[in-house]
């Protein structure tokens, strides 16, 4: 899975973004401009001591990251979109697009990718702005994955094996109880 942040301006959110890419085995795309300097306190903090496992990488344009990855899947994320995040069907190579901070995706950015524009629900008639840019990651990224089977860990084979043991157990229980 890719996370890309467009010309992201806080650097705790970032930080936080780092943090979920490195225990997800997504890699992060960052398009400068930047708000921030890299060596950020906030930022590294934010991050903990998860930069080791980052795959982290820097675009001075989202043209220049378009012309690397030109036959990628982008999924634009905005208040607006057109499809919940929950209507697609995520493959894990798939890039997922978030806006800065306080404007969101470019109005240029947005309207050349009409279809591939989707929102997290919220309540209607702007009782909210919107999430925090971090959350707004962490809740689309955890459903691209559950979609693809958490290919990035064994969780399902340790569920699986967990299942099976409470079973087994509940089983002996029963009979040992009969």
């Amino acid at each position: 899975m890719h996370i890309v942040l467009v010309e992201p301006e806080i650097p705790a959110n970032t930080g936080n973004i780092a943090r979920t890419c490195a225990v997800t085995g997504s890699t992060l795309h960052l398009i400068r401009p930047l708000g921030f300097s890299t060596d950020d306190r906030q930022l590294k903090r934010a991050g903990l001591d998860y930069w080791h496992l980052l795959d982290i990488r820097y675009h001075d344009s989202i043209d220049h990251l378009w012309a690397q990855f030109p036959t990628a899947r982008f999924h634009y994320v905005e208040t607006q979109g057109g499809r919940w995040y929950t209507d697609v069907t995520y493959t894990k190579e798939d890039f997922l697009v978030f806006g800065k901070e306080t404007k969101g995706l470019p109005k240029d950015v947005l309207a050349a990718n009409q279809d591939h524009v989707i929102r997290i629900p919220m309540l209607p008639d702007g009782a909210a702005r919107s999430l925090n840019l971090s959350n707004a990651v962490a809740v689309v990224v955890f459903e691209a994955l559950r979609q693809t089977g958490f290919i990035w860990c064994n969780c399902r084979r340790e569920t699986s094996r967990l299942v099976d043991l409470l079973r087994g157990k509940y089983v002996e229980d029963v009979m040992t109880a009969s």
